[in-house]
């Protein structure tokens, strides 16, 4: 009995003591990200390559969406949301939803960053090749 509750001990101590390590390193972390000005909400892996479309839109989505829907559409704490999320997907928000917010904006109805205005200066071409990179980026990231 006394082993079983010696080993009992140890084990519990050495639980205590690791979450207590991950909890200080998950500190570190985020204090090295805030420093550093990281507001982004997803982590997305970038295409070994994109098409000749998808680097044309890379271009316009980071003249006219970026300074929102964040770098690579990673999005951005508190101003928009990531487009390369689940929600965005083809099934749920097929390409058109995205010509529709580009030209005419949209109201808020699954986050709470408040509505997208309109954006100005860019033709349905334009938002096709954007979409071309968005999509691009989510198959890249599983979401098809």
């Amino acid at each position: 009995m006394k082993k079983t509750s010696i080993l009992a001990a140890v084990l519990i101590i050495v639980g205590f003591a690791f979450i207590a390590w991950q909890k200080t390193d998950q500190g570190r972390q985020n204090k090295s990200d805030a420093g550093m000005g990281n507001t982004t909400l997803a982590e997305v892996l970038l295409p070994s390559t994109l098409s000749q479309s998808a680097q044309i839109g890379k271009r316009a989505f980071e003249e006219k969406c970026m300074a929102c829907h964040g770098i690579n559409a990673a999005g951005q704490v508190e101003v928009a949301p990531p487009l390369v999320h689940k929600i965005y997907e083809p099934s749920h928000h097929g390409d058109e939803s995205f010509q529709r917010a580009a030209s005419l904006g949209v109201r808020a109805h699954h986050w709470s960053f408040g509505d997208m205005p309109a954006v100005e200066g860019l033709t349905r071409g334009d938002v096709t090749m954007i979409v071309a990179y968005i999509r691009e980026l989510q198959r890249t990231n599983g979401i098809n």
